[in-house]
């Protein structure tokens, strides 16, 4: 006979490895939502100096665009190179202008 080929079923390895990417993006999720939580404590009760509240805001969310890239748009796996290339090429462009202009106001 015939053996079962049905492809609905999972094998046992890749139900293990789809718990624990299920696991990871839970725990980053929350990792997120506890960083804005923050962000919104230090903001709303100034518990914090005017002068170090913009860059504790700021490296809240580039670890936050970080986790973004890695586990939800999946940056982290195979056969994603040319997105996160035109990624990374948009980032330094962007950070190209920023200083550039930074430059021109401020010189």
């Amino acid at each position: 006979m015939a053996e079962n080929t049905n492809s609905n079923e999972v094998n046992p390895y890749q139900k293990h490895k789809n718990k624990l990417e299920m696991q990871k993006q839970l725990i980053t999720f929350a990792l997120m939502i506890l960083f804005t939580i923050i962000a919104f404590v230090i903001v709303a009760t100034g518990m914090m100096q005017k002068m170090f509240v913009i860059p504790v805001l700021l490296i809240l969310a580039v670890i936050q665009v970080a986790f973004q890239f890695y586990y939800f748009m999946h940056m982290k796996d195979k056969g994603h190179e040319m997105p996160a290339l035109m990624i990374y090429g948009g980032v330094w462009a962007a950070l190209l202008t920023i200083a550039g202009l930074g430059v021109i106001t401020w010189w």
